[in-house]
């Protein structure tokens, strides 16, 4: 039981920092325009 003590916090912590890396992803723009880059990698490779 002691090790609950140690896994319920670590596991709140690090759902915290996933939360946190995608909020920082969404503010920073990486999720704009989610299609010009598969549209880029295709113009790139006719010419």
């Amino acid at each position: 039981m002691d090790i609950l003590f140690i896994l319920i916090p670590l596991s709140v912590v690090m759902a915290l920092v996933v939360l946190g890396g995608l909020w920082w992803a969404v503010y920073r723009g990486q999720f704009e325009d989610i299609e010009e880059e598969g549209r880029r990698i295709f113009e790139e490779d006719q010419e």
